[in-house]
């Protein structure tokens, strides 16, 4: 799975600029290959249309029985991918306070706002008063004051950065997996806390699954190249669900495949379960979104644009004089704040 976080805001949207950390522009094509990666990187026409046709070409879907099987056995699929990669796939995720300063909003480094924050401290107290209110039971984590889920959590890329970096007394981070294996590799990993953290087994897709923690109680919800691998079909009830986790201006965070990107170009006839859904050669399935699907899943859930941006990189083989096209989509979607009770003058 690639990743980066250098993201350029597009102008279209109208979101704003934030601060970005070694941004490199290709403004000559011959330079192409003095760098091993360009950001901000546009297509042209030319390059958008062959994407495209390349896609209707290798979009023939398998056989229904055979898209029933991949969906049964999802489990299976992932339990074995982590079976054999085990922490060779742990990747440093540097980007992750750059682009997401939810995750550590007390940290010097970050000079965004709490998501929960509209700048005036007597909101940010009104929601952190009602998270301990909604709170008052007793689960994983309920008497802490600022509390992330990270959902499809693999083998802990992003909650071991996040527990090392977020030293707020108040934090407790809880992580998922749809794979057993996984989430045993969590748990297991030296620098698992179980004081600061719970890790279990979960599947986004069931909505009827419960959580470890009361609705209404989370601050953050990441959701890191995880939705991608639900069925299209899924996928709504699957953030209505999670949305429903959310405090008041609570957010949810995203980072997934993007429409044509390079994977999605480099899957041969044969790999195609729906329009834009594929199974890869391990069994797992991923699914290539555009901004618009992401927006409607979300504001369907009830939530507001925060951020909806897409991440357009040309990574460059220099070795073998190759170049590759990557596609990411960032978001950050949030629940209305509570409203201020009024004052009297």
């Amino acid at each position: 799975i690639g990743e980066t976080g250098l993201i350029l805001p597009d102008p279209s949207t109208g979101d704003p600029k934030r601060p970005q950390f070694g941004t490199r522009f290709l403004t000559d094509p011959r330079q192409v290959f003095q760098h091993n990666a360009w950001d901000n990187v546009e297509w042209t026409e030319d390059q958008e249309a062959a994407a495209k046709k390349k896609v209707q070409e290798n979009s023939q879907p398998l056989p229904p029985e055979k898209q029933d099987e991949y969906d049964s056995r999802a489990n299976e699929y992932w339990n074995d991918f982590y079976t054999i990669h085990e922490n060779r796939f742990f990747k440093d995720r540097h980007w992750l306070f750059t682009e997401f300063p939810e995750l550590a909003p007390q940290c010097s480094q970050n000079h965004e706002s709490h998501p929960a924050d509209t700048g005036d401290g007597q909101q940010d107290n009104l929601n952190r008063e009602q998270s301990r209110e909604v709170a008052d039971g007793d689960f994983p984590g309920s008497s802490a004051t600022y509390r992330i889920l990270e959902v499809g959590c693999g083998v802990g890329n992003t909650v071991f950065p996040i527990l090392k970096t977020n030293n707020d007394h108040g934090l407790f981070v809880y992580c998922c997996d749809f794979s057993s294996t996984a989430v045993e590799l969590v748990k297991t990993n030296p620098e698992f806390d179980p004081e600061r953290c719970f890790a279990f087994v979960h599947d986004l897709s069931d909505v009827e699954a419960n959580y470890p923690v009361p609705e209404g109680t989370l601050d953050v919800i990441v959701l890191i190249f995880v939705l991608s691998a639900l069925h299209p079909n899924k996928m709504q009830s699957s953030i209505s669900r999670l949305a429903r986790l959310l405090k008041p201006g609570g957010v949810m965070l995203l980072r997934d495949y993007g429409r044509y990107d390079m994977a999605q170009l480099r899957f041969k006839k044969g790999r195609c379960l729906s329009e834009n859904f594929y199974v890869r050669g391990d069994g797992t399935r991923v699914y290539f979104f555009t901004q618009d699907e992401l927006h409607e899943l979300f504001t369907e859930a009830g939530l507001e644009k925060v951020q909806n941006l897409v991440d357009r990189r040309l990574q460059v083989n220099r070795g073998k004089q190759l170049t590759m096209y990557r596609v990411w989509i960032q978001c950050k979607y949030r629940k209305a704040p509570l409203e201020l009770p009024e004052t009297q003058d």
